[in-house]
């Protein structure tokens, strides 16, 4: 298992690019699978998760030709439907989350889908009720098989309906979506998700033929249609990449550029690390971090203890909570972190606890932050990575602490951040990767 080497206390210069987004392209590539037609779709993200969706899609006889590491043009019109109840689906499948996006385009073409136990990190339960219950209103019929740990869903006849979702989960709507976009008559989906990815998704499948309207609200109105032709898409910057690189510049006191940030679909994330004390800049569509000796958070206007919480979009996302965390403990103040949406994602703050940080871990979804204000360094320590988000966090401490660190589980980050250890050599960090 390979793991990050890094000596830490270093600062940081440069200009940085953020990758195409994760979240999106799971979505998008899941989509081509709903047209026979060429897709062409630029700005892939070169990560495992989504190299492994494009596994699968070629174990399926999708055709793939990858013109570039960040681009490629796909063709289902040769899909093998019944690899998907074979034991090689099962087991590569099994080791993503997001392959439960391909039920959507497979029950709309195709009338059939599996559904895996979703694999992927350890960041708690990510229930596939919504899908389910999706489907189902839209006139799918599903079964859980325990002996292969999978739901075998039929949609033979999907028809149109109204819903409405008990959350506004993103791979939820997105799903759902992707299986009304061919359903007959007309889609109502209300407490829909209405991220930029979603969006994006909702744009693309227009862009096919598809007549989605709502796009940006949480109601949704899809009137169904026959067939859905080819198309060109480019993903979005990641805002989580954006949100982790503004992290690490104020913990590194660094200057940094984030160039193309996709600052329009950023939402309140630039806010959130200015209530932390955090200075930017916005030139056109790049961020500016100037080096900043020390950053102090914010307190509500009655001079109470600033809570920071992740809520579905627009408001703040959760996958910046664990960055925003690692950040206040070398602001000055102190600050509330409320993970709500799930219940391991914050159990690795013992790590940094054993670093030097002072943190209070009041519950599985709350922490209080207790910011050093630099008085005293983060140490370096050898660790594991839990999961992606955490896995940054902590190699953002690690960069900052004095000393030498060790991550291990490295499989985790790599699993969405595309060559971060080339690129933060780049701004002039010390950090290698070692096999194990």
């Amino acid at each position: 298992m390979n793991s990050f080497e890094v000596i830490g206390g270093k600062k940081l210069q440069g200009t940085i690019i953020p990758q195409g987004a994760k979240n999106e392209a799971l979505q998008i590539i899941s989509a081509v699978m709903l047209t026979p037609e060429p897709v062409t779709i630029s700005n892939i993200p070169d990560i495992l998760d989504v190299n492994l969706l494009i596994e699968l899609l070629a174990d399926m006889g999708v055709s793939v030709d990858r013109l570039d590491r960040h681009t490629a043009i796909f063709k289902a019109d040769n899909v093998n439907v019944d690899y998907l109840s074979s034991e090689a689906y099962r087991k590569k499948s099994g080791r993503l989350r997001g392959s439960v996006m391909l039920a959507g385009p497979m029950l709309a073409r195709f009338k059939k889908a599996f559904i895996p136990k979703p694999g992927g990190d350890k960041i708690g339960r990510r229930r596939l009720d919504t899908h389910i219950i999706g489907f189902e209103k839209l006139g799918a019929t599903f079964t859980y098989n325990p002996d292969d740990s999978y739901f075998h869903l039929d949609a033979s006849n999907l028809r149109g309906t109204y819903m409405l979702l008990d959350e506004p989960s993103v791979t939820g709507t997105a799903n759902i979506v992707m299986a009304a976009v061919m359903a007959r008559g007309t889609t109502t989906i209300y407490n829909a998700a209405c991220e930029p990815y979603l969006q994006q998704l909702c744009k693309m499948l227009n862009r096919m033929g598809a007549k989605i309207s709502g796009i940006g609200s949480n109601m949704l109105v899809i009137e169904g249609v026959d067939y859905l032709g080819g198309t060109e898409h480019r993903m979005l910057p990641d805002m989580i990449e954006v949100g982790s690189f503004i992290g690490l510049a104020a913990m590194t006191q660094s200057a940094i550029r984030i160039n193309g940030a996709g600052v329009e679909h950023l939402g309140v994330i630039p806010d959130k690390f200015r209530q932390l004390g955090i200075q930017m800049d916005i030139e056109g569509d790049d961020i500016v971090i100037p080096e900043q000796e020390l950053y102090e958070i914010q307190t509500f206007l009655d001079g109470s203890v600033l809570t920071i919480y992740d809520h579905p979009w627009p408001g703040f996302t959760p996958d910046l909570l664990s960055i925003v965390l690692v950040v206040a403990t070398q602001a000055r103040g102190s600050v509330l972190i409320h993970q709500k949406m799930f219940e391991s994602r914050l159990f690795f703050v013992d790590k940094l606890i054993d670093m030097g940080a002072q943190i209070i871990l009041c519950d599985p979804h709350r922490a209080a932050v207790i910011g050093l204000a630099r008085e005293q360094k983060l140490r370096g320590i050898t660790m594991s990575s839990p999961d992606i988000r955490a896995g940054v966090s902590l190699l953002i401490a690690a960069l900052s602490a004095e000393g030498r660190s060790i991550i291990q589980n490295i499989e985790q980050i790599d699993r969405g951040y595309q060559y971060i250890d080339q690129r933060l050599q780049a701004l002039g960090a010390q950090i290698k990767r070692v096999a194990g």
